[in-house]
């Protein structure tokens, strides 16, 4: 009995494409295939076709028949017993050629040991077929496909270390000012790391907060210019108010609190004596 040829193609059968957004490059699941079956490659993939771990070739957009290499000396077994179409196992991989949003994040630690969260969002591609060769000759699969998370996981330990190198010699308030040069470390780091696997990396950004949500209100109440005493005294305002205490605005004016001419409390003024 003949083994059957078939189309090869990233396309389900309801027309959408297993190629999605969050897929860097994908295993065809079937690795029956035999001489004659067609290859198919979308217009934003590439595809690597191997034979017992040899790569066979890798192709651009198009419809390509698979050739059984010749094999003279059992052609006329394969002719007799097979039909026609060779036994040889075949894999493809596909790879997504379009742009990929990346994101990573972590925790740093600033000079005075404060923890930092970041988060790092950056957009790769895989530009040539020989990229696509070194993707998939370097990146193993875990399954059937490569995704956005996995990359990230790749490429999280060369992130953390590019903004640990800044951040941690910055004082907390002073990170922002060095933001640009912390997105081109970043930048510089995950270039080189991603080359080694085919992937061209096209832009970066990057967030950088206090992870305590505390630290994060003062250092914004900071940036209008208060001092620290003043930022604090601010802050507390704000809880105040928030618990809808009538006593917030003499809080952040650093003033007594007086009903019917008796004094509630008072609220020291920076300065004072």
């Amino acid at each position: 009995m003949a083994l059957t040829r078939q189309v090869v193609s990233t396309l389900q059968d309801d027309g959408t494409d297993v190629m999605g957004p969050g897929t860097l490059a994908w295993h065809y699941p079937e690795q029956n295939l035999v001489s004659g079956s067609l290859l198919t490659v979308e217009a934003n993939h590439f595809a690597v076709l191997k034979s017992r771990g040899a790569v066979l070739g890798v192709y651009d957009t198009g419809q390509y028949p698979i050739q059984t290499p010749d094999k003279p000396l059992i052609g006329g077994f394969v002719t007799g017993f097979f039909g026609g179409s060779s036994p040889w196992q075949y894999e493809v991989l596909y790879v997504n050629r379009a742009k990929l949003l990346i994101r990573s994040t972590g925790i740093a630690s600033s000079a005075e040991m404060a923890e930092m969260s970041y988060q790092v969002e950056y957009y790769i591609h895989v530009d040539t077929k020989d990229d696509a060769l070194k993707l998939t000759t370097h990146m193993p699969f875990a399954g059937h496909a490569i995704d956005a998370d996995e990359v990230a996981r790749y490429a999280g330990p060369v992130v953390e270390q590019a903004i640990n190198q800044v951040i941690q010699v910055t004082p907390m308030e002073k990170i922002n000012e060095h933001i640009h040069d912390i997105v081109e470390l970043v930048k510089e780091h995950l270039a080189s790391f991603l080359g080694v696997y085919g992937i061209t990396l096209n832009d970066a950004k990057v967030l950088i907060l206090p992870k305590d949500e505390r630290m994060r209100e003062l250092i914004s109440l900071r940036a209008f210019g208060l001092s620290e005493l003043d930022a604090v005294r601010y802050y507390v305002a704000l809880k105040m108010a928030e618990k809808g205490l009538v006593s917030a605005p003499n809080m952040a004016v650093g003033q007594p609190f007086s009903i019917g001419g008796h004094t509630m409390g008072t609220f020291p003024v920076p300065g004072a004596g």
